[in-house]
């Protein structure tokens, strides 16, 4: 091969290199309708549901979304702590909860808690039954005629409650709940999102700079 030859195969090479390398830059634009969605609010993303408990106002702009079990020594810590961040802002934080049974026995103090719902005696009976958890919610052994006592004793017409827990809809609600938790990818209880955010650790101060970045961030 002369020099001339070799000049015009490095010449053909690099415009070659040129043309790939302007298609692969331009991929991405092209690409961009294979990505994931993006939701406009937190219900289309599966944060928050109809169906789920909301406690404070319900037109508050911020949302904690609280993905709990009733037997979790931890959502128990952490409910007067939620309840704080929320009186630091009254008005601009709700809290909603998401059922995540992963105890034994927990399916079933999530229906009790829902057929409280109906009877407006949720957050009585919620409060109860976390307020003397170790007594009922035995890890491997729960006690859940105890729990159903306790419940009485909050207030729940305990009789018209263990008719309402086999309504068919308490099951679709824990089923809806747990589609969701697999959807977004949650393993433990409790798991928070601030408006669809994660906080950056379980930390409840981590939590509680998010709720503040989100209630500034709407005024």
């Amino acid at each position: 091969m002369n020099s001339r030859t070799a000049v015009y195969v490095v010449a053909a090479v690099a415009i070659l290199v040129f043309g790939v390398a302007t298609w692969l830059y331009q991929q991405p634009q092209l690409q961009s309708s294979s990505a994931a969605p993006v939701f406009a609010t937190i219900e289309e993303a599966g944060y928050v549901r109809p169906h789920s408990p909301v406690i404070g106002a319900a037109d508050a702009p911020v949302t904690i979304t609280e993905f709990f079990d009733p037997s979790c020594e931890a959502c128990r810590a952490f409910y007067p702590i939620v309840k704080q961040i929320m009186d630091r802002h009254p008005g601009q934080v709700k809290l909603v909860l998401r059922y995540a049974p992963f105890h034994e026995g927990s399916d079933q103090a999530v229906k009790l808690l829902e057929a409280a719902r109906l009877q407006d005696k949720f957050i009585p009976v919620l409060e109860a039954l976390l307020a003397r958890q170790p007594e009922w919610a035995v890890h491997g052994a729960p006690d859940l005629d105890l729990a159903w006592g306790i419940a009485g004793e909050a207030g729940l017409d305990v009789a018209q409650a263990r008719q309402d827990v086999m309504r068919p809809g308490m099951i679709g609600v824990i089923n809806a709940d747990m589609a969701d938790i697999e959807t977004l990818g949650v393993q433990q209880t409790p798991t928070f999102f601030v408006n669809g955010k994660a906080p950056d650790s379980t930390d409840p101060q981590a939590l509680a700079t998010l709720v503040a970045n989100e209630v500034a961030a709407v005024r």
